[in-house]
């Protein structure tokens, strides 16, 4: 898949302040700021002894050894809403939302933590949508990464949790963050995953020909960049929101709205 002008247009657009999406604990200052500010009084040799022992127990930020931060908050998005594969909510839902997502894309990033939690709550978590996220790779190899590990959390009914624990983490473009141990980090970060099992499925064939068929999917609804939405009533034709940019609340309630009505 290429992304073309209108994916670059959007990327770049994004590239304004990311919203604050992780839990609001106050600012803190750094040990190791607070350290170099005590050598005057304790002299370099304690200060090396307290950077070894701040380095060594972990109390600063999460790494990607450990659980990804906002982890619960993302468990408590998705409590008690039925996931099948790639569909998020009831398979009976009367309207049906389908998202071409790149799991490296800012864009996306903003859409699914400040647009998708309000259509989540609205009408997934009520019955009235399902959701059907169609991981595409436009940006680069991490995409396709981050891709086949979602694909690969599918089997184990988890897709969602995992795109919004990596959309929560986000990194820069094709900075080399959605690697392996993020991979293995987010898939630790979610209850119940089993990540041995992830990961193995990761390489696998049916995950690789799952990725052709969305491919094959995009090529078809005519992507041509992310986040890309349609939305209608389940089981007739969907078609595109906000074309050539991507949807707030408004657009896709009245979307969805429609579909309810029609």
């Amino acid at each position: 898949m290429t992304s073309g002008k209108q994916a670059r247009r959007q990327r770049q657009a994004a590239q304004a302040p990311r919203p604050p999406v992780r839990s609001t604990e106050g600012r803190r200052a750094s040990p190791m700021v607070l350290l170099v500010a005590l050598a005057g009084f304790l002299g370099i040799a304690a200060v090396v002894v307290l950077i070894l022992v701040v380095g060594g127990n972990g109390s600063g930020s999460s790494s990607t050894t450990g659980t990804l931060p906002d982890a619960n908050v993302i468990a408590q998005q998705f409590d008690g809403i039925p996931q099948a594969g790639n569909v998020l909510g009831k398979t009976t839902a009367p309207a049906t939302m389908v998202e071409y997502i790149d799991l490296q894309c800012p864009v996306c990033r903003a859409f699914e933590t400040e647009v998708m939690p309000t259509i989540i709550d609205r009408y997934v978590r009520t019955g009235k949508l399902k959701v059907e996220a169609r991981p595409i790779a436009i940006i680069g190899p991490d995409s396709e990464r981050g891709r086949h590990a979602m694909i690969a959390a599918e089997r184990q009914n988890r897709a969602f949790n995992f795109a919004q624990l990596l959309y929560f983490n986000q990194g820069a473009e094709n900075s080399g963050w959605l690697d392996d141990s993020m991979v293995a980090a987010a898939a630790r970060s979610i209850p119940g995953v089993n990540v041995k099992a992830l990961e193995d499925a990761m390489s696998s064939s049916s995950v690789a020909d799952e990725a052709q068929t969305y491919d094959q999917e995009a090529q078809t609804d005519q992507v041509g960049g992310t986040p890309t939405v349609l939305a209608g009533k389940t089981g007739g034709k969907l078609t595109t929101v906000t074309p050539g940019g991507s949807p707030d609340v408004a657009a896709l309630s009245a979307a969805i709205d429609s579909a309810l009505s029609g």
